[in-house]
């Protein structure tokens, strides 16, 4: 798990965050597969493509869950560094002998029509070029509902946890087969 803040559990206890979910659900229905979770509040595409070496070598995953961008975005950074930066991560985890599952995100719409489009569009080029499997929008199905949020508005709550985690497996689950 290479991801963000989102994927961190930002703003609660570890075993909370869906990327714990995500080892409970792996052992409850008999996958063999360790989540390691080297997600980093704040992270960017490029602080991310920094770190990526050494944890390729150190863990060499079967299978390399890339959560990261948001932070790029909530900065106004332009959508072609970050996708070169998720390019370039993609490509490392390949040629590490990882299959790749892309998690994307939109925008909140102050970022305007134009940058979320080009933002959104980074996700869908790059799913459709390494040709991955693709979860378009990690907060899909509860993004405009406020009641799943922290105050800040950005960042998922405890309770929205398994929703993020229903939304990851539906891409996940068939790559574990």
């Amino acid at each position: 798990m290479w991801g963000d803040s989102l994927s961190a559990g930002y703003q609660m206890r570890s075993e909370q965050a869906w990327p714990v979910l995500l080892q409970e659900r792996l052992n409850e229905t008999g996958h063999e597969h360790t989540v390691i979770n080297a997600s980093v509040s704040g992270e960017t595409t490029d602080g991310g493509l920094t770190r990526l070496p050494v944890a390729l070598e150190q863990h060499q995953p079967d299978i390399f869950i890339l959560e990261l961008g948001g932070n790029d975005g909530l900065r106004g950074l332009p959508p072609t560094v970050m996708s070169d930066n998720l390019n370039a991560m993609i490509t490392a985890a390949h040629e590490a002998g990882s299959r790749v599952l892309l998690i994307g995100l939109d925008m909140p719409p102050n970022y305007g029509a134009v940058y979320n489009r080009r933002f959104r569009a980074a996700f869908d080029d790059l799913a459709e070029q390494h040709n991955l499997p693709y979860v378009p929008m990690l907060l899909d199905g509860f993004a405009d509902q406020p009641e799943y949020f922290f105050e800040d508005g950005i960042h998922p709550t405890v309770e929205a946890q398994p929703l993020i985690l229903d939304t990851v497996w539906e891409k996940l689950e068939p790559m574990l087969e």
